[in-house]
């Protein structure tokens, strides 16, 4: 039960502090924002029939679009561990009694909420517009079981790089290079199909292109029954990279 009330105290911390500083969450919601209403029309003649994922582009890039919420948003989870390493309060706190995964879980926890929210916001936003995505209970579940699992894989490891770097410069080199190929070697803007071969085989090994494919076929054309397999994925690669920077949370305790 003290682990859950330490939990539940950092996560109310969290969305604290994006409430004060909305930067954060006006970065991770707003670049989504410009590529709905931009590339969703700007490539409205670009036929998807053939690939079974929706006949207009808008119907295809709307599960993309929430996905790359998730992606920048996720990526900027530690810098709010910076603050908190160079104020001494992270160090403080690891130093008490409560578990370094508890205080971990409820920080990451907090941005994964949000997260998903600002993912249902963008769904509701394309259908208004016109998107043919399916709004069924199983669908939604589905899909945010997909966006959950990469978002803690992405948000743990965006603290792991804080916690061994401690810098911020370090946090918005990991934004850059690592956000950028990931959208753009996945399946969130272009069918995997239409890639060159090279693209493609890299598509199929980056967990964004799981997360996408996963809230696609669930939002568009049904279950699929790779569905399963690619959550299962998801979910082990957020396990290892939770498991992972616990593990360094714990030992930098220690070495303070």
């Amino acid at each position: 039960m003290g682990e859950l009330r330490v939990a539940a105290a950092m996560c109310a911390r969290t969305w604290r502090a994006v409430a004060r500083r909305p930067v954060t969450l006006t970065f991770s919601f707003v670049q989504p924002l410009v590529w709905i209403f931009f590339f969703g029309f700007l490539f409205q003649h670009y036929d998807l029939t053939s690939v079974g994922q929706g006949g207009r582009y808008l119907d295809f890039l709307v599960p993309g679009v929430c996905a790359m919420t998730v992606l920048f948003g996720a990526s900027q989870s530690g810098i709010g561990l910076i603050r908190d390493l160079q104020t001494g309060f992270l160090f403080r706190i690891l130093a008490s009694p409560a578990r370094p995964s508890a205080v971990l879980s409820g920080k990451i926890g907090a941005d994964v909420a949000r997260l998903l929210a600002q993912a249902m916001v963008l769904l509701l936003l394309g259908r208004a517009l016109g998107a043919a995505v399916s709004l069924a209970p199983a669908a939604i579940a589905r899909t945010f079981s997909a966006l959950a699992a990469f978002a803690v894989a992405h948000a743990s490891l965006s603290c792991l790089v804080a916690l061994r770097t401690r810098a911020q410069e370090s946090m918005a080199t990991f934004v850059h290079l690592v956000n950028m190929p990931l959208l753009f070697t996945s399946s969130a803007l272009v069918p995997e199909r239409h890639m060159p071969d090279w693209l493609a085989a890299a598509s199929a090994v980056n967990p964004l292109t799981l997360a996408v494919n996963v809230s696609r076929s669930a939002l568009l054309t049904g279950p699929v029954p790779e569905l399963g397999a690619s959550l299962g994925v998801l979910s082990a690669i957020a396990a290892a990279m939770f498991a992972t920077v616990c593990l360094v949370a714990r030992n930098l305790s220690k070495a303070e």
